[in-house]
């Protein structure tokens, strides 16, 4: 592993090798750019646990999941520290916030409008591709009311071996 500033990067890495549109992550200026952009401010926490969500490509996590990547890169910070941090990211809408069941919450780096599969037997979250949802019908939303977004969750599990 080697060291970017205060970050932890993977060998082969390098800040210049990823940018927008030029692959699925995002480089560590723009993820700095991105804060600054959202109105937070690019503490050494943020940058850290940003560069974990969106040097990667649009992915989905939770704060335990994002917490045990963050310690595996040799990045230390608390797990209070990274549900604040995600909590932030997602009041910011660099995050969106995904309830699949109880108070478990996942987050999603892509926070357009877009459905989702839960694989239970994997607890995995995956994307719905879009051509699969577009038979999907909104409803009309009630008098003096508009509709915000949709939250669709389609649980599956491993069909049993024949």
């Amino acid at each position: 592993m080697t060291r970017l500033g205060t970050m932890t990067r993977q060998p082969g890495s390098s800040a210049q090798e990823t940018s927008p549109g030029a692959g699925p992550g995002c480089s560590f200026r723009n993820v700095r750019e991105r804060l600054q952009d959202s109105g937070l401010r690019p503490t050494r926490q943020r940058m850290a646990l940003g560069w974990l969500l969106f040097g990667k490509g649009d992915r989905h996590v939770t704060a335990e999941a994002l917490y045990e990547e963050a310690r595996g890169a040799k990045t230390l910070l608390s797990l209070a520290t990274v549900y604040n941090t995600l909590r932030q990211f997602s009041e910011a809408g660099l995050l969106r916030e995904i309830a699949v069941y109880g108070s478990r919450i996942w987050y999603d780096t892509n926070t357009g409008p877009h459905f989702h599969f839960y694989v239970e037997d994997r607890d995995q979250l995956l994307d719905v591709p879009d051509d699969l949802m577009a038979v999907l019908k909104m409803p009309t939303a009630p008098n003096g009311m508009e509709i915000i977004g949709a939250d669709v969750i389609v649980r599956v599990k491993a069909a049993p071996q024949a």
